[in-house]
């Protein structure tokens, strides 16, 4: 591998990125030429070329962000820029900053070194950057006269009504709850998600032009969708309707559903839960419960699960923060019977298989208040009666390329539909729909994007890599000052958002680095200018592939002669 060469920029401490593209290769379908550095015959039977492959963030993005780009922009200064590009894909990165489960950074290249980049935190800066200077969506510059009528004010009917929006679309929200948000507003705590933040960044999408109603509860489709004109339908309805189970019990009024209790929290209402809880299953929502309830006053908190702790449903970091703040975690326990004080739970075990049953051993434990949380369904009802509309239990079946259901016109995402049930998928689902409702009402055929190859972590040549960047983290509150439903976690200033985007590796495209024009001992590298990256010279070029070797992000590939 070369040296590193005069002008070289550390990645870490601020390279650039360029926004233009100089060229592509397609290395989908290429012999490995790479290997052999200095291979030069009297015949150049290989070529560099320049190339754009996709970085791991952006193809691990429910919400189809283009994350390497925003990270390029806030490295240059470029903050609203950087917010601008964001929003283009996602409209809510205040929200997402705070209640993504990031899978962005489960496969950012940097984890191999020191870390991966803080994808969130710099979302989250980015979002509140927003908020506090009051940047605002620009409207639609033409209008397309086609109505879309969206049924739900979560995530993902926010989303479609956004995408729609800016495509020109007349687009009308309809909503059973008081306020808008959907699960964010009603089933994920304020210690979480501020309301305020979400209000700022729902009321950007009423500012642009889309029309909530809420309190409006939709009975039949068809005939709201004829008598208001509407060209297409995205149903976009939350799983607000929790799972049910018989335990037998003395006092009914000790039980509660989680989605219930969260949403009644959520609402202003205090509960009395008692001096112990406990909270029967181990989702998301099931950790929130059990936090909830140690702020309203409960002593003790238990989540009760049949099976284990690698099994629960839950992402990991949201038990660990319940274990943090004092709930206690009882494993491989099932509710057999609720009785006046306490609850009677049998002992489990796992078979070969690994699925629990039980065993015949009961303990008792104490509990003033049981909260459910073993499941969630969408409440699809008022589409039983829709001729040709086909359902998969609670779930409406759609065409996954498409989002469109059975019935022409009438899509859906989000938590209607077979899915994982996080904030980021249906954003990422309003999106996908937005897209296919205009091919749909614009009677044109759809295009099937070719995305370019991920890079990977052995694809990269990081010889400039340096130590003394580990990974910002963001402030939390103390547990001890965790009795209120302030927010738990804080965000990064200026500097540190800075700091943090300045570690992305640029992995697969181009920063502009210079090094493939300092070691090119032939002179074949040609710059282009700032932003325009470089060409080669194949009249000079002899494929010795020293550009290659010494290129960080793979941003550069070999390909056969012609």
């Amino acid at each position: 591998m070369s040296q590193p060469v005069p002008n070289q920029r550390d990645v870490a401490t601020g390279a650039q990125i360029p926004v233009a593209p100089a060229g592509r290769g397609d290395i989908t379908q290429l012999p490995d030429l790479s290997s052999g550095s200095g291979r030069v015959g009297p015949v150049r039977t290989r070529m560099p070329v320049y190339l754009d492959m996709l970085p791991p963030c952006n193809a691990g993005c429910p919400a189809g962000e283009n994350i390497q780009e925003w990270l390029r922009l806030i490295k240059n200064g470029q903050t609203e820029a950087a917010w601008r590009q964001l929003t283009r894909d996602n409209p809510f990165p205040a929200i997402h900053g705070r209640v993504c489960y990031h899978p962005c950074e489960a496969v950012c290249n940097r984890k191999e070194l020191d870390g991966s980049v803080s994808i969130h935190s710099v979302e989250r800066f980015l979002g509140d950057e927003g908020i506090r200077n009051g940047w605002q969506f620009e409207k639609p510059r033409n209008s397309t006269g086609r109505r879309v009528l969206v049924i739900g004010a979560g995530p993902s009917g926010l989303s479609a009504a956004y995408h729609l929006t800016r495509l020109g679309h007349a687009v009308e929200i309809r909503d059973s709850a008081e306020l808008p948000g959907g699960m964010m507003r009603y089933g994920i705590p304020e210690y979480r998600l501020p309301r305020n933040v979400l209000d700022a960044e729902v009321d950007r999408l009423v500012q642009m032009g889309v029309t909530i109603t809420n309190n409006h509860v939709v009975e039949d489709l068809e005939k709201e969708q004829a008598e208001g004109g509407f060209d297409a339908v995205f149903v976009a309805v939350g799983a607000h309707l929790s799972k049910r189970v018989d335990i037998p019990n003395q006092d009914a009024g000790r039980m509660v559903d989680a989605v219930s209790f969260l949403r009644d929290v959520a609402s202003g209402e205090r509960p009395e839960i008692g001096r112990k809880v406990a909270v029967y299953g181990a989702g998301n929502t099931a950790m929130d419960a059990a936090r909830v309830a140690r702020r309203l006053g409960a002593e003790e908190s238990v989540i009760v699960y049949r099976r284990t702790a690698d099994q629960m449903p839950a992402h990991a970091e949201e038990a660990e923060e319940a274990e943090r703040e004092g709930v206690k975690m009882n494993w491989l326990r099932t509710i057999s019977s609720m009785d006046e004080a306490d609850l009677t739970v049998e002992i489990m075990e796992l078979d070969e298989n690994g699925k629990a049953r039980g065993t015949g051993r009961f303990e008792k434990l104490e509990a003033d208040t049981v909260i459910l949380a073993i499941g969630q369904e969408a409440d699809t009802r008022f589409l039983q009666g829709i001729p040709g509309m086909s359902f998969n239990d609670d779930v409406v079946n759609v065409d996954p390329a498409t989002l469109m259901t059975d019935v022409p016109g009438i899509f859906a995402g989000g938590d209607a539909v077979p899915s994982e049930r996080t904030v980021t998928v249906g954003v990422g689902h309003g999106k996908k729909a937005a897209k296919q409702i205009d091919v749909w009402l614009n009677n044109a055929t759809p295009q099937n994007k070719v995305k370019h190859p991920v890079v990977g972590f052995e694809d990269l040549h990081l010889w400039y890599f340096g130590d003394g960047h580990t990974r910002r983290e963001q402030p939390e509150l103390a547990v001890d000052e965790r009795v209120t439903f302030d927010e738990v976690v804080g965000g990064l200033d200026a500097e540190q958002a800075g700091f943090e985007a300045k570690r992305c590796l640029s992995c697969g495209n181009c920063f502009e680095c210079d090094g493939c024009l300092g070691a090119c001992p032939e002179d074949a590298v040609i710059k282009l200018g700032k932003g325009h990256r470089y060409r080669f010279d194949y009249e000079k070029c002899t494929g010795c592939a020293t550009c290659y070797d010494q290129c960080p992000v793979h941003a550069i590939e070999m390909i056969p002669e012609n």
